[in-house]
């Protein structure tokens, strides 16, 4: 029953009933630059409309540019003045990260805010171009690349703007639900172990301790530039229409206690942009307020090996 009191409002303010509007009402992004990755469809495509009403230029990094082409066409549609542009991105090869961080870079531009929300859940089996286990490439791999590629970026943006940059890393609660001993650093690849559902559990505990590690190494550097991690909710989806009569009246008796698209963008556009989250880095969110995040997150050692993991995955061949 904790989904009740989830729907009353936190400490914030907020609570899993606000709008990714309702938390940014008032607060004017003019002058700030943003990536939302995964901002084609579902809660990345309202977080990039939801920046772009409160004026932030927003880089929509898509898989499918044709599709993001046609996500902008409606948001600007929706909100002539809003500032967006496409680029390609496909965080399941390393390749395609550089290639957009290389461009990106080209390009001059500033990086206030950068929100890691693309992600894939629970396929079946599968390898990346790169060779690495799907989940994992696509939700923490691509991720943890990109983000190292923007860092200095980052980094600069806010020194000279004096304003404080702020990563974004869409994790899940589902993160708990990783396998038993959190990270399987010598099982990423093994198929006759897999699960889909642990596997995704583990690219999400993946992305937290990304997050937890980066904000320890930025605090160290004494850099204006903060990393948090968070859960969006449950949100409603079609999946289970192939099921039976019983199935689908229970699903849809479920569903009335899922988050729709404007409140599973919510958290994200409020680590985003809000006055109250300046300063604060390494924390985990959900329903725009603190939250408590699984023991592995907050385990320093498996974070501290996650990233020199990840570093060495993506270390140019």
């Amino acid at each position: 029953m904790t989904w009740i009191f989830s729907l009353f409002s936190g400490p914030s303010g907020f609570s899993a009933n606000s709008r990714a509007e309702d938390v940014t009402d008032g607060i004017d992004g003019t002058g700030l630059t943003a990536i939302v990755t995964g901002a084609s469809s579902g809660i990345g495509m309202e977080t990039a409309s939801v920046l772009a009403l409160r004026g932030v230029n927003v880089i929509m990094a898509v898989r499918d540019v044709e599709a993001g082409q046609k996500v902008k066409t409606k948001i600007c549609a929706k909100i002539p003045n809003a500032k967006l542009d496409v680029m390609k991105l496909d965080l399941s090869s390393q390749a395609s990260v550089r290639q957009f961080a290389a461009d990106y870079i080209s390009k001059n531009l500033p990086l206030n805010i950068l929100i890691l929300n693309a992600g894939i859940m629970s396929p079946p089996f599968t390898l990346s171009q790169d060779n690495i286990e799907l989940q994992f490439a696509t939700n923490h791999i691509g991720h943890f690349l990109l983000t190292n590629l923007l860092l200095d970026t980052m980094k600069r943006t806010s020194t000279k703007s004096q304003k404080e940059g702020r990563i974004v890393v869409v994790s899940s609660e589902l993160h708990k639900m990783s396998y038993p001993e959190g990270i399987r650093f010598d099982k990423i690849n093994d198929e006759k172990s897999y699960n889909a559902f642990n596997a995704y559990g583990q690219s999400k505990l993946a992305n937290a301790l990304h997050a937890k590690e980066l904000a320890r190494r930025l605090e160290k550097e004494r850099v204006n530039v903060t990393v948090n991690s968070l859960h969006p909710g449950v949100i409603k989806t079609n999946l289970l229409r192939h099921q039976g009569a019983i199935a689908s009246f229970f699903s849809r008796l479920a569903l009335s206690f899922l988050k729709n698209v404007a409140q599973g963008a919510a958290t994200s556009c409020y680590v985003a942009m809000h006055p109250q989250v300046k300063g604060v880095s390494g924390e985990y969110f959900a329903d725009s307020n603190l939250s408590k995040a699984g023991k592995y997150v907050d385990d320093p050692e498996m974070a501290k090996k996650l990233w020199d993991f990840s570093m060495n995955l993506t270390r140019p061949k």
